[in-house]
């Protein structure tokens, strides 16, 4: 598989393409924007790109947007800010992770492999420390004990993991999850979320309230 690396650094592309070639992987290059949409046209084989933010003549934003409407290639931002606006900011233009610099290669690593099993249909399972969802056996697992949820408690769930990150309001929750004709109101879903954060125990902070909005899945 290829990967475009997209990073005005030279020595963070030198890293991380060290990585990628013990994994077996194909590594081209990119030191802007421009020149990262330059080589998707001229590679129509890439697999994904590692895409940094703050870059010369054009920025990761602009270059992941144009690059969508080439050709619709997963992303993961790379960035020494941590701020929620920006990771929001690149959840909304279609990146698929996002990981904030200093940053593991190895991490870095296994996020591009999970990412490139989610886009391929072959994700059966999500695993954070000793949380684990079994999404064929639709079950649960903590400490690898099963937790006693209810359907719409694990559908919840499933919902939250595959759109980590992203801050989902209780009207999306509702329509998604319950339907569109669905009677009731906001407190459905509180209800629910407090019952799912007592079945998670010790993982129950990674649900966050996002204020005056609703709720959003953060791994540490």
């Amino acid at each position: 598989m290829k990967i475009l690396v997209v990073d005005d650094e030279a020595l963070i592309r030198d890293v991380i393409k060290e990585y990628a070639y013990a994994e077996n992987y194909e590594v081209i290059e990119a030191e802007n924007g421009l020149d990262a949409i330059e080589k998707v046209k001229r590679n129509r084989d890439i697999s994904i790109i590692i895409m940094d933010i703050m870059m010369p003549k054009l920025d990761g934003y602009s270059a992941s947007l144009e690059i969508k409407k080439i050709e619709d290639i997963p992303i993961i931002m790379l960035s020494a800010r941590e701020e929620e606006y920006d990771k929001l900011t690149g959840f909304e233009i279609g990146i698929d992770d996002y990981m904030t610099k200093p940053f593991s290669p190895k991490e870095l690593l296994a996020r591009i492999k999970a990412v490139l099993k989610r886009v391929n249909g072959e994700v059966d399972r999500f695993i954070y420390e000793d949380l684990e969802i079994d999404y064929k056996a639709h079950t649960i697992k903590v400490e690898g004990e099963e937790m006693k949820v209810t359907p719409k408690e694990y559908e919840l769930l499933c919902y939250f993991v595959k759109n980590q990150n992203i801050a989902l309001s209780r009207e999306q929750l509702l329509s998604k999850l319950w339907g569109y004709d669905f009677f009731g109101d906001d407190r459905t879903i509180d209800t629910h979320i407090k019952m799912l954060r007592n079945n998670l125990g010790k993982y129950r902070d990674l649900i966050v309230t996002v204020r005056g909005m609703g709720y959003k899945f953060e791994t540490r």
